[in-house]
């Protein structure tokens, strides 16, 4: 089926949404539809648990803000970028805050700021720990009260319509009739998110399998620093827990790291402890359990706040580990690093805009040069919104000079309906694990080299599969999976050294030479 919309939006958390509430203010004759591959809540924005990094306080500054990030990115910050976005979080938040968005308070009225690994101070506002769900609740009940937006759920993007470097519109499956519509519309914004199903353990949901990546690269956008995958140090370690994060706000109020025996060690890695930026927590514990053998490090918070502290600040951690029979205001939470963000993406500027025309991409999809080498813990969210700002901005200004153009209906060929879905399941569990074991926190030319290998044979098999059998959503999240593999595969071979997230054994130092990597289409 044919569909026309001035604006597509694919992705629904907190990029997508604000620009859409901004866009509907903006432009109020412009129809916008919004696409989300399953609900809206089933996105990385809703999981997020520590807050919105922003200067706030008196006793803190722009400068330190900007000097922590450029420091946590080990050189490869573009400082530009970093100024433009710390110097618009204040505005940004008291916009998302007369949204409706309560930060919590102390008992003087003021907010309530915390700090994580890599930040000199406290800067980070937050609702207790459901700050995500907090903002995206927020942003949905905004969305829906605009009339010229329109919300498709379980609609997933399947490739963009683009020519000559200019994107007219994307193939999209309704997953609930089974029928791929073709939508065309003046401009196409991706904001879906992150990678972190690419790797076997994650704090990810399972919707984040790299699919703008994929789609963008498809449709001949440049991808960029994709070898900078950031591994959260802490996911709660249990056979029945499914990705769930335990937020480094814990170690900003005093947890410590021990081994199974209660021994501290962080102390050896680096002199900030438990404060370190995350790459360098994570191989910490992930040298820790390589020489001991162990699955798992503790987490210890009982030993240090009380009951009372830990439940107020913490609820959603203390109710999800009681469900593990976890009592965290008793004992130590089991944890192990997870591929959590993705620092890399397509290359794009603060307002989305990237090399193919009329293709525009914000949040984790998008390398905006703002992370780096490696992200500062909350900078995320913050990054989201701003983009979605200033990508409101230049929408208002092109759109009225843009036009629908229709394209050719999705020809299915002589594809059949799957009668092998257990090769689905077999490359995915198979990418999964060589990805955690050949590109993950530690690497080696082997390593990369091996992986290299293993997903050349598993994409020329994902291929033929994509073209013999009918569209179903996990075919198409499992061809962008390893799509996007194979793209953090050779941007990590082609970094010869150790800098930021990226860590090889075989080049352990910096080059004093380091750029950005670029992928583009071919190969």
């Amino acid at each position: 089926m044919k569909l026309k919309t001035d604006i597509l939006i694919i992705g629904g958390g907190i990029s997508g949404l604000t620009l859409a509430i901004k866009l509907a203010e903006l432009t109020k004759d412009q129809k916008i539809l919004i696409i989300t591959k399953e609900t809206l809540i089933d996105c990385n924005t809703y999981n997020a648990q520590g807050g919105i990094a922003c200067v706030w306080d008196k006793t803190d500054s722009f400068k330190k803000h900007i000097q922590d990030t450029v420091i946590a990115g080990d050189g490869l910050c573009d400082e530009n970028v970093v100024k433009e976005i710390i110097t618009q979080a204040p505005e940004r938040i008291n916009e998302l805050i007369d949204l409706g968005v309560s930060f919590n308070r102390n008992e003087n009225g003021q907010y309530d700021l915390g700090r994580e690994g890599g930040h000199s101070q406290r800067r980070v506002l937050h609702v207790n720990d459901l700050t995500g769900e907090a903002i995206q609740n927020v942003l949905i009940k905004n969305v829906k009260a605009h009339s010229n937006i329109e919300i498709k759920e379980n609609w997933c993007a399947v490739n963009l319509y683009a020519q000559n470097f200019k994107c007219y519109g994307a193939y999209v499956l309704d997953q609930n009739n089974k029928e791929i519509h073709n939508i065309a519309a003046k401009a196409v914004i991706l904001a879906t998110g992150g990678t972190g199903k690419i790797y076997l353990y994650t704090t990810n949901p399972d919707v984040a399998s790299g699919d703008g990546i994929a789609i963008a690269y498809r449709a001949g956008a440049t991808i960029t620093n994709m070898e900078f995958i950031q591994f959260h140090p802490t996911c709660l370690y249990h056979p029945y827990a499914k990705s769930f994060l335990i937020s480094e706000a814990l170690r900003g109020e005093g947890a410590i790291l021990k081994d199974v025996y209660g021994n501290e060690f962080i102390e050896k890695y680096h002199p900030l402890k438990e404060l370190a930026p995350r790459d360098i927590v994570s191989r910490a514990i992930d040298a820790e359990l390589k020489r001991s053998g162990d699955d798992y490090v503790y987490l210890d918070i009982a030993s240090y706040k009380d009951a009372t502290f830990i439940k107020k600040n913490f609820p959603r951690i203390y109710e999800n580990c009681l469900k593990f029979n976890i009592d965290i205001t008793k004992e130590p939470i089991p944890i192990v690093p997870a591929a959590h963000y993705c620092c890399g993406g397509v290359m794009a500027k603060i307002d989305g805009t990237t090399d193919v025309n009329n293709l525009f991409v914000i949040g984790e999809s998008a390398c905006t040069g703002f992370h780096g080498a490696n992200r500062l813990a909350s900078n995320s969210l913050l990054e989201g919104l701003v983009s979605a700002h200033e990508c409101a901005n230049i929408l208002n200004e092109k759109i009225s000079k843009l036009e629908i153009k229709e394209f050719p209906e999705w020809e299915p060929g002589n594809a059949v309906p799957s009668t092998e879905a257990v090769i689905i399941t077999q490359n995915w569990d198979e990418i999964r694990r060589f990805m955690w074991n050949y590109v993950g926190i530690v690497r080696t030319d082997k390593r990369l080299k091996r992986a290299k290998k293993r997903i050349n044979l598993l994409l020329d098999e994902i291929d033929q599969y994509y073209w013999d059998f009918k569209i179903e959503k996990n075919l198409v999240e499992l061809r962008n999976l390893a799509t996007v593999a194979k793209i953090i595969i050779v941007s990590a071979i082609s970094r010869k050294e150790s800098r930021g997230i990226h860590y090889n054994l075989d080049h352990p130092m910096k080059s004093e030479m380091s750029r950005s990597t670029t992928i583009k289409r071919p190969w």
